[in-house]
């Protein structure tokens, strides 16, 4: 027999799907430890946390002590292109369009070169502020940055047109996901990244999100509870050896919506929740399968034809200007393949089957559509040190 101790803490609260700290739904972590051993038993026994941003439970031998395994930027800035970083309590969806000249190319070149030391620049004035960025490139921008190697999903947003309801797709060239706990410190880090970026870039769209209660959307539904936590999100939003050339990338994609609260506060909750597909008061998925018209829940989630699901890593925002009745949604994706997002798209568009679309979109109308990829941070150096390299001889001439 061994000796068998049980304790029981309880963590910071945890909302469901965005994991981090400052909600209604606790999260108590027990720790079951047999002589230097100890196993972290939760309702997800691999999450992140806000707080140190780390992964699975493992155990220190010496000390005997509960820890996690992976990344820690508790004493060191978060690296650029982390797309594993800790949810926030703000974030910038910066969208931007580069000019035709090689002049604005070899600029633009020149600071996403330096997007890391940015992020250390102005994030280790608070490291508690968590500032970090990731820079998505668009299919027409890579190609002219050079490179010889593409993603293999990697196109432009394709537009969609269903019976009711149509995506839109809009130009990007640039993708800046900032994000922190401080609002100041993403306000910072955009100023000197366009500043840096001068008269080389168009700003097409630019959207300030904030952490809306316990991770709601202002419909008043949790938003993002399916998120793929611990060793599933990179297996979700990270590709693979399937693209060796670019796996720890992934591939984003962009949408601003705008809701009308209006039509939507003069439906029951009931029906609210079976458009959605969860409770709204304490966020319990409703089965629908055998209901006459899927939910948002039903159309959003992938399922091949053997039967495996896909998940994409989902770090939507709410933002809005009561002053202007501007009320919506950001929806940025993460994928390890293109696909799963389109096919997520085509089923809320079309319907499944064709003409029972998403009732959402009844209440929830996109404005931008826009489709990139985020290299790792060697990946995003290689692919800026080539355009840099291809550019010198245009510009001597």
């Amino acid at each position: 027999m061994h000796d068998l101790t049980i304790v029981v803490e309880a963590v910071h609260s945890i909302a469901p799907g965005r994991q981090h700290e400052g909600t209604a739904w606790p999260l108590t972590v027990l720790r079951a430890r047999s002589r230097s051993r100890y196993l972290a038993l939760s309702g997800s026994a691999l999450f992140r946390s806000r707080d140190a941003g780390l992964w699975p439970c493992e155990t220190n031998p010496e000390s005997g002590k509960f820890a996690m395994s992976g990344k820690s930027w508790d004493r060191v800035p978060i690296d650029a292109q982390s797309i594993d970083a800790p949810l926030s309590l703000a974030a910038v969806f910066l969208v931007v369009t580069v000019a035709s000249e090689p002049g604005a190319l070899a600029k633009v070149s020149s600071v996403l070169g330096e997007l890391d030391d940015l992020v250390k620049t102005v994030g280790f004035r608070d490291l508690s502020g968590r500032l970090s960025c990731i820079a998505g490139i668009g299919r027409d921008l890579w190609d002219r940055l050079g490179s010889d190697r593409r993603p293999k999903e990697l196109r432009p947003f394709a537009p969609i047109k269903g019976t009711a309801h149509a995506a839109p797709s809009t130009p990007g060239d640039l993708l800046f996901h900032i994000r922190s706990e401080r609002p100041d410190l993403c306000f910072e880090f955009e100023r000197i990244l366009l500043d840096s970026l001068g008269a080389c870039v168009s700003v097409v769209d630019e959207v300030w999100g904030f952490r809306y209660f316990d991770a709601r959307d202002l419909l008043g539904f949790v938003d993002g509870t399916a998120n793929p936590a611990g060793l599933d999100l990179p297996a979700s939003a990270l590709v693979g050896n399937e693209d060796a050339d670019f796996a720890g990338g992934s591939y984003v994609v962009v949408q601003k919506y705008l809701h009308d609260l209006d039509a939507w506060a003069r439906l029951p909750t009931r029906l609210q929740e079976e458009i959605i597909g969860r409770t709204k008061i304490d966020n319990i998925e409703i089965d629908d399968d055998d209901a006459p018209r899927k939910s948002h829940k039903s159309l959003a989630t992938i399922v091949d034809a053997d039967g495996t699901e896909y998940d994409i890593l989902r770090d939507n925002m709410p933002f809005g200007r009561p002053g202007r009745q501007e009320f919506g949604t950001y929806f940025i994706g993460y994928s390890r393949y293109l696909w799963v997002i389109e096919k997520m798209l085509q089923r809320m568009y079309i319907g499944d089957p064709p003409g029972a679309y998403d009732r959402l979109l009844d209440f929830s109308t996109p404005h931008t559509g826009t489709t990139f990829f985020a290299p790792t941070r060697s990946t995003l150096q290689t692919l800026v040190q080539a355009a840099q390299d291809s550019l010198r001889p245009k510009q001597r001439g």
